[in-house]
């Protein structure tokens, strides 16, 4: 049992992690530079802890981009303000995302300054991937599941769609529960103290304020787990922190 919670645990945060680091705060904020060889590790990296819920970086960040600049009205990709639950935003948000995969693959790698790889953007994007990986998940569960511990089967829905729900959850929550430290003209919150399960994201409300900050905590409290992580890498001169502007 607890072989599989360990997998459970590492999928979430690994797949969260880059999610958080190379897709939100690099692919859609740019909120540090580095070099194209690191740019190409993270990818290859966020490909493999996403797995069968890879998310387009390229789609991702133009869709990210548009919640940021329509915030809780009517033209904002996922907010929870124009769905009855979760469910529906996110469904709505995926066929969204769809869009903006299709307008991703006809546009210029350079235009827009995104993140852009086109074979494995074509390869994490395919049926085949998501069923590759989606059969490792469920080949790793028949092989280390106890014997009548049949629940633990009831986890693998979430490893197939890990990436969806992560978006999910920060959308949902981020804008409907919690306080606000700034009136940014939306419905942005921060929901502390569960932001420390979705490694900063959830300091919604401050990172609508300060949308190119690589720290996503305000007040001495908010603590923003990947931010010492990337001070480590500017430190190693692996990535350059950009200031916030």
């Amino acid at each position: 049992m607890y072989l599989i919670l360990a997998f459970f645990a590492a999928h979430w945060f690994l797949s969260l992690f880059f999610q958080s680091v190379f897709l939100h705060r690099y692919g859609s904020h740019k909120v540090f530079t580095t070099s194209k060889f690191v740019e190409r590790i993270f990818y290859v990296l966020t490909y493999i802890c996403q797995g069968s819920s890879f998310l387009y970086p390229r789609a991702y960040a133009t869709m990210h981009r548009d919640h940021h600049s329509f915030s809780d009205t009517e033209k904002d990709p996922h907010s929870p303000h124009f769905f009855k639950d979760v469910f529906g935003m996110t469904w709505a948000t995926v066929l969204t995302f769809r869009d903006h995969v299709k307008l991703a693959r006809k546009a210029s790698i350079k235009e827009g300054n995104y993140p852009q790889w086109r074979f494995l953007d074509r390869v994490g994007s395919s049926v085949l991937s998501r069923l590759l990986f989606g059969a490792a998940y469920t080949w790793f569960y028949i092989e280390f599941v106890p014997a009548g511990m049949w629940w633990l089967f009831l986890l693998l829905p979430l490893h197939f769609l890990m990436g969806s729900i992560h978006g999910a959850i920060v959308n949902w929550c981020g804008h409907k529960y919690g306080y606000s430290n700034f009136d940014n003209n939306d419905h942005s919150k921060n929901t502390t103290p569960i932001d420390i399960l979705m490694l900063g994201e959830l300091f919604q409300n401050n990172h609508h304020r300060f949308p190119n900050s690589a720290d996503f905590g305000h007040k001495w409290f908010e603590f923003d787990p990947i931010f010492p992580v990337l001070r480590l890498m500017h430190t190693l001169r692996i990535i350059r922190i950009r200031k916030a502007v």
